[in-house]
């Protein structure tokens, strides 16, 4: 079993009619299968957990830490553009923030809020919080490629990126049983990013559309 059915159909329903990907050109045909257990954002009524105290990097930035069992790998960092690597490097840290709730089991988190706002907040919550109510996280690793930003006036940009979970799976916490189901067409997807430049200087992610068993993503 892939480790991100139900974040593609939390994403897809808060950001289709909102997002238009013209700097992009992708449309979203994502599985709806989960479609029905989520309305829009909606996490049931259940109140997000209060951030919890984490530690910061440097330049005052939230620490993302993952357990030793788990790792996302993301290529194609350096384009030799300071401004587009910035926005590589926020929305990379945006897909490690949704993990780390996952890990850490609290939608409360620095960082979820920290490079996630808008309707891929409300979507990222709903997605962890999914993972936490069935007590389940994720074990192997994710691999990050084909990563691109385009710059759209100096605070907005969209990023297009596939992912390989071929080699992720699916950890139940209380019997520490893995799902390693093969790999198929459907271990690889598309996505499609919107972010903004905020304030403080950070690349947020906050609408974001994905394609499974995208054939521009496999081998």
């Amino acid at each position: 079993m892939n480790r991100r059915p139900t974040l593609l159909a939390a994403l897809a329903l808060t950001a289709t009619a909102a997002l238009t990907l013209s700097a992009c050109g992708s449309d979203d045909d994502s599985p709806s299968k989960d479609s029905d257990a989520i309305a829009g954002a909606d996490t049931g009524g259940k109140k997000s957990a209060s951030p919890t105290p984490s530690e910061s990097t440097s330049d005052g930035r939230p620490k993302i830490t993952f357990p030793a069992d788990a790792k996302n790998v993301f290529e194609d960092g350096k384009t030799g553009d300071p401004t587009k690597d910035e926005i590589l490097a926020d929305s990379a840290a945006g897909i490690n923030a949704v993990d780390e709730a996952i890990f850490k089991g609290s939608t409360g988190t620095e960082a979820l809020g920290f490079y996630n706002a808008g309707k891929s907040l409300s979507s990222a919550i709903t997605y962890a919080q999914r993972y936490i109510d069935a007590n389940d996280t994720w074990t192997g690793e994710t691999r990050y490629f084909d990563r691109k930003a385009t710059l759209s006036g100096a605070k907005k940009a969209y990023v297009t990126y596939c992912s390989d979970e071929s080699k992720s799976y699916i950890k139940n916490k209380k019997t520490g049983k893995v799902d390693k189901s093969p790999a198929t067409s459907n271990s690889y997807v598309l996505y499609n990013a919107a972010l903004t430049k905020n304030a403080e200087g950070v690349w947020q992610t906050t609408d974001i559309v994905s394609k499974r068993g995208a054939k521009e993503c496999q081998p």
